[in-house]
Parts: C-alpha cells; sequence; structure tokens
C-alpha cells in the first residue's frame, strides 16, 4: 500500500473512528491512505517428535539455525517470491547490519533443505514431519498446532520480522462510496475483533486477542 500510495494509486480517507486506531498502525498522514488492521510476525515451527528422534536441540535464537545439526532440516520462506521471506530478510539486515546480516545469511544457507514460495509451507512442512525447523509466521504456526501437530512455536530472543496488513481505496474505483462504507468498518471495534480471531496484535487498542500458543507480549 505505502509504494501504491506513492505512485498516487490511492485515494487518501479518514474512516469513522479512526481516532481509536493505535497511531502507530496507521498513514501518518491526514487523511490517511491506509489504515492498518493487524500485525503478523516471525516464528519458527519446530517439530519435538521429530527432533527427539533425530536427537536435535530446541532453538531459542536465529543464531542457533546456523547450527549444523540442522543441516538439511530447516525450510524457510524465498524473500524473492514470499513476503514472509522479505521481512525475514529485512529483519536479519535491520537487527543484524547489513554486513552481519548477510553473514548470518550465507551460515544459515548451509542448513537450508528448501526455499519455498509460501510463507505457511515451511510450517506445515514441520507440522507434517517433513522437516524439524520451519521458518514461517506466527498465524500459520498457531494455527497448525491448534490442529494438532507436534510443534512448539519460537519466537527468536534477536526480534522479530513482521508487516502490517491494512485497507485503502484505489484512487480510480468506480465504487467511491462502497470503498469508503468498507474502510469505515475497517477501522471499527467489531472488525478488529475478527482479526483477533487470527492475529495477536490488532490496530484497535481496546481489543485484546488471545491466541492459545502466541506470547501475549508479541508486541
Amino acid at each position: 500500500l505505502m509504494l501504491l500510495d506513492k505512485e498516487g494509486m490511492l485515494q487518501p480517507y479518514a474512516p469513522k473512528g479512526l481516532d481509536a486506531i493505535k497511531p502507530t498502525m496507521r498513514d501518518p498522514a491526514n487523511p490517511p491512505s491506509w489504515v492498518g488492521m493487524d500485525v503478523w510476525s516471525s516464528a519458527i515451527c519446530f517439530n519435538t517428535a521429530e527432533a527427539t528422534k533425530k536427537n536435535l536441540p530446541k532453538p531459542t535464537s536465529w543464531a542457533d539455525l546456523t547450527n549444523p545439526v540442522y543441516k538439511g532440516q530447516i525450510t524457510m520462506p524465498n524473500p524473492a517470491s514470499s513476503g514472509t521471506g522479505f521481512f525475514d530478510v529485512s529483519a536479519w539486515l535491520q537487527t543484524m547490519g547489513e554486513q552481519g546480516g548477510w553473514k548470518y545469511m550465507d551460515a544459515l544457507h548451509e542448513n537450508i533443505a528448501q526455499y519455498t514460495h509460501s510463507g505457511s509451507k515451511p510450517c506445515r512442512q514441520s507440522g507434517a514431519g517433513e522437516f524439524v525447523v520451519g521458518i514461517s509466521f506466527d498465524f500459520r504456526g498457531n494455527d497448525v498446532k491448534v490442529k494438532g501437530a507436534p510443534v512448539e512455536l519460537v519466537f527468536p530472543k534477536e526480534g522479530l520480522g513482521w508487516d502490517i496488513e491494512a485497507s485503502g481505496i484505489v484512487k480510480t474505483t468506480k465504487k467511491m462510496d462502497a470503498a469508503k462504507k468498507l474502510m469505515d468498518w475497517v477501522a471499527t471495534k467489531e472488525a478488529n475483533e475478527a482479526y483477533a480471531k487470527n492475529f495477536a496484535i490488532v490496530a484497535h487498542p481496546a481489543v485484546k486477542p488471545a491466541l492459545a500458543h502466541i506470547p501475549a507480549d508479541l508486541e
């Protein structure tokens, strides 16, 4: 949406109830070109059953994943085709620095069995026992675990990649009134309660999501 805004493709609009939205979860312009809904973040899915068979330790950090014991046991999303992969790479470069980030990725690459086109797939693969470790995202990890897979979710201590899901209006829409009506709904507490069924961080401060396998202090 920020890219579309830069290209002049969005119609700024302040939905009713905008004042209630967290300032960090909206375009700072007034009126805003986009309004945030929820945040999704990195998570590692770790198959405890397969790890026990292979005698592999549970990782607690990104650094742990460069340990040679995990060679051929890790899958992650391809950053060229997956938003999840992109925010992982972006976060590594931001937290480790340009030089440190690329050095880390070179070391991690030695242990990667597969780069997938989907951000969900590594967690599903871990859940199915195809690989022990899947670098994925929080919603998919919680979903796979709730459905009964023997996975534990790891939120690496160095920090997580993340992204805001948001809504905006395309300037050339022929349905401007309907688009504004939808944007009004996007900013409501009711809508945020719907997002909270899947996401641990939402834009409305009065809504406190509680997902079974995601830490309450994820933010």
